[in-house]
């Protein structure tokens, strides 16, 4: 299975190495990539020829969506959390490796905890208080167009054409 962004991270067998802008007629022009992607599974369900299909996000914005706000409190509880779970995972390889066991483990982690803590503070406060909260960025499209290969343009317009008028939401 692929992501809309990050692929499965193989090269495809027949697909350009280098990014290359898409060919192909527009067959379909949806609102959502779940549309696109639910037209094209369509089309795949219809063993139509799906190698010829591609769906194009068009107008790309960059969405940063504000999740919380950021204090010194959850600043250093996450630092010293990451820190530990870092501790802890070094501490098993080289307990189990090297037989010291779950007390070094364990000793490991608390010193991963005070590493993380005191590398969160600095970072946090070098930022002088110029970005107090978290955020997840996100890449969308305006649309998202289904381009088909000419040879089998046609033959997936009237696919789709079929599934618009059955009334299916999520086409166009």
């Amino acid at each position: 299975m692929t992501s809309p962004f990050g692929g499965s991270g193989r090269q495809a067998p027949g697909l350009p190495n280098l990014p290359t802008p898409p060919t192909g007629w527009p067959v379909g022009s949806y609102a959502t990539y779940e549309e696109a992607q639910r037209a094209v599974d369509h089309l795949a369900d219809t063993d139509f020829p799906v190698r010829d299909v591609t769906i194009v996000g068009v107008d790309l914005m960059l969405v940063e969506r504000v999740i919380g706000r950021l204090t010194w409190g959850r600043v250093l509880v996450q630092g010293g959390l990451s820190g530990a779970w870092f501790g802890l995972f070094v501490g098993l390889v080289f307990g189990l490796a090297g037989g010291g066991g779950l007390g070094l483990a364990l000793l490991v982690a608390a010193g991963g905890a005070v590493f993380g803590l005191a590398f969160a503070a600095v970072q946090y406060g070098l930022t002088h208080g110029r970005r107090d909260f978290t955020s997840a960025s996100q890449m969308v499209a305006g649309r998202y167009d289904v381009l088909c290969q000419p040879r089998n343009a046609e033959k997936a317009r009237e696919v789709l054409a079929k599934l618009a008028m059955s009334g299916n939401p999520g086409t166009s």
